[in-house]
């Protein structure tokens, strides 16, 4: 099963930052943001965790929980949110199974060196468990206000 729009959002568990092994299931009846992002304590994840922080009471007042996904380890995840006083669970997908499942597991290239990575994207999972938007390739700049605006308008027509 693989990510699709319409579709319910492949569910998971991963370990998270708080310790503990969370899933997505665990969100029923709340959206989900559920962003993928390359690595922690670079500029632009960190200007993105950030972003996310700074808005986490409007999301939350949308009856919204936002997870950050990366194959850092639980440990650097908790170094992350301790510095970044991150509000919200990072998810450890070291083996990166989530990130295939979710198709955001892409070839990169940078200074002429090809790799396998994360590609930056977003999903949001409506509070039924179904996949209602996804932006890939995302830009960091605006994206996070970007989220809020469409959580906003779903949650406006529910």
């Amino acid at each position: 099963m693989t990510a699709a729009i319409g579709q319910p959002a492949p569910d998971f568990t991963l370990p998270a930052s708080n310790g503990e092994m969370v899933s997505l299931s665990d969100f029923r009846g709340q959206y989900v943001i559920l962003y993928f992002y390359p690595k922690d304590m670079t500029p632009g994840c960190t200007t993105e965790a950030c972003d996310f922080r700074d808005r986490y009471e409007r999301f939350n007042e949308l009856n919204a929980v936002i997870l950050g996904v990366s194959t850092d380890p639980v440990k650097r995840h908790e170094t992350f949110v301790e510095k970044y006083e991150l509000p919200f669970l990072l998810l450890s997908d070291e083996q990166h199974q989530v990130a295939e499942l979710y198709g955001v597991w892409k070839k990169k290239r940078n200074f002429g060196k090809e790799y396998m990575g994360i590609e930056r994207s977003t999903f949001i999972i409506a509070p039924d468990g179904t996949l209602v938007k996804e932006w890939r390739g995302v830009k960091v700049k605006g994206h996070v206000d970007e989220a809020l605006a469409e959580v906003a308008r779903l949650a406006s027509s529910r």
